[in-house]
């Protein structure tokens, strides 16, 4: 079991959280000039590395805040986010019903 920091609540239980995915990088400003296959591989395609990941993370059973952290993919060592988080809005909902911002 992980236990993760949330930047607001402080050190939680990983069951609190719901992992949102890779961070992905901006919608291309125009993605009407890119070919078909890289419009696919940004919406669709996640990376996949050895080592450390930047990820999305809902605090879903606390204080309901997204937030960047960065997670080792193979010892699974979990720190704080190294650049730049955008995220940090609370989400209105319940539990797995609520969007990614």
């Amino acid at each position: 079991m992980l236990i993760i920091t949330c930047p607001w609540c402080g050190a939680r239980d990983e069951s609190e959280f719901i992992c949102g995915g890779p961070e992905k990088p901006p919608r291309p400003e125009n993605a009407s000039d890119l070919s078909d296959g890289d419009w696919i591989d940004y919406l669709i395609v996640s990376p996949n590395p050895t080592g450390w990941l930047a990820e999305k993370w809902w605090h879903a059973n606390g204080c309901g805040r997204w937030f960047t952290l960065e997670r080792h993919t193979v010892t699974h060592e979990v720190r704080p986010f190294s650049g730049d988080d955008v995220s940090g809005e609370a989400v209105s909902g319940e539990g797995k019903h609520a969007s990614h911002p």
